[in-house]
């Protein structure tokens, strides 16, 4: 213990500024580190939640962005003349989120609504800890079947009901909880595959043609953003183009998920190129600081340094020593990024924020997990370079000099 001491203290803290340095670089590669990992971990699950939409004759409706609009031209007759020439022509896809409302849980969190038809039900096959599948077929005006998240399942056990104003529909109307969604169920972004909506504390609606039809023309217009069309081609595509175009005066164009996924990695793999570059130079940096602060702190303390070698102090020693300062290092710099990332998950609960709370094993979920790891990878990399890089430096210090001195 001794030895561990003159050496960190004497050789890798001799320097403050250097040893405060390297750890806070370190610390940055690790969480550029971490941040990239957990992002390209994201992504994939991504691309595995929307590959069911990633086949030819599907297209993702998408609202020009130079297509203003004006809710008092728009009005509920063209909606609904949209929606007729969808039912009447193509099958479709019909999801749509982001309705929150205050319902009694043990959370005390605002609860966000989801809707989707049979079709988006049948494409996303949503897993269920609890329960059975929705039902689509239920008459309006009855108690509407939905499916809960997790975090309103101790309130509300399958078979209970709830008791809601339901804005889109303008009344007040009875659920019955079909089934529970398993934890941690997530919506991904068909356009930023990183981004996650994520359903613990969400209702979801089953709909259908009669209650799209008696609903306001805001879920009306808020599904047709994300419509998704099935079995069809270039041509019916340009109709309902033209439809829609004609009936609400708005532009939409159509993308299959493969122009999704090519406009994402436009932008995605450039972040990507910029975050290995950094990384790269800080790992440079790192093991060129390291290198010059110990062959620095060695030659001023060649004479301390010569005498623990004569007296017992191997370069094998010497090897587990930087290796043990080195797994301190990184211990601390994972704890940190731990705490931080901790906060955030909990920061959530704390804002009340439905979209995006999640549970987890002390408040990280699976991927924040498989990043960490990911690090500690990286940092076993990083310190065998940086360590035998100094020991080879150190090696060629001629120990006589420290004989003579």
């Amino acid at each position: 213990m001794k030895i561990f001491k003159f050496i960190v203290s004497k050789i890798f803290l001799r320097k403050t500024i250097l040893g405060i340095g390297m750890i806070l670089l370190l610390c940055m590669a690790n969480y550029i580190t971490f941040t990239a990992a957990r992002s390209i971990l994201s992504t994939f699950q991504g691309y595995q939640e929307t590959k069911y939409i990633n086949q030819e004759g599907v297209y993702i409706a998408n609202l020009d962005p130079d297509s203003h609009m004006d809710m008092n031209i728009i009005g509920e007759n063209g909606s609904q003349a949209v929606y007729d020439y969808l039912n009447n022509n193509f099958n479709y896809a019909f999801y749509t989120d982001g309705f929150i409302v205050s319902v009694p849980n043990i959370d005390d969190m605002e609860i966000s609504l989801g809707y989707m038809n049979e079709e988006y039900y049948k494409l996303n096959q949503f897993e269920l800890s609890q329960g059975t599948d929705l039902d689509f077929d239920y008459q309006f005006g009855e108690e509407i079947p939905v499916l809960i998240g997790k975090g309103l399942s101790k309130t509300y056990p399958v078979g209970s009901t709830i008791k809601i104003e339901e804005s889109v529909l303008g009344r007040s109307i009875t659920l019955k909880v079909q089934g529970v969604l398993k934890q941690n169920v997530y919506h991904a972004n068909y356009y930023a595959l990183n981004s996650k909506t994520y359903y613990n504390f969400s209702i979801l609606f089953p709909v259908n043609e009669a209650f799209i039809n008696h609903a306001n023309i805001d879920l009306q217009l808020n599904g047709l953003m994300d419509v998704i069309i099935l079995q069809t081609s270039k041509e019916e595509i340009a109709d309902l183009s033209e439809v829609i175009k004609d009936n609400l005066g708005l532009t939409f164009n159509f993308f299959s998920q493969k122009e999704n996924y090519d406009y994402f990695n436009e932008y995605y793999l450039h972040t990507l190129k910029i975050i290995s570059i950094t990384t790269f130079i800080l790992l440079i940096v790192i093991t060129c600081l390291s290198i010059w602060n110990v062959l620095v702190s060695v030659r001023l303390m060649l004479k301390d340094f010569t005498i623990n070698l004569l007296v017992g102090l191997s370069y094998s020693k010497l090897k587990k020593i930087f290796y043990g300062y080195f797994g301190i290092l990184s211990f601390i710099n994972l704890t940190v990024i731990f705490i931080v990332t901790a906060f955030n998950r909990y920061g959530c609960w704390l804002r009340k924020d439905a979209t995006f709370a999640t549970y987890g094993l002390f408040g990280l979920i699976g991927m924040d997990w498989l990043a960490l790891l990911l690090v500690v990878a990286s940092d076993i990399i990083i310190g065998v370079i940086v360590v035998e890089s100094m020991l080879w430096k150190t090696k060629k210090i001629p120990i006589s000099l420290g004989v003579l001195q």
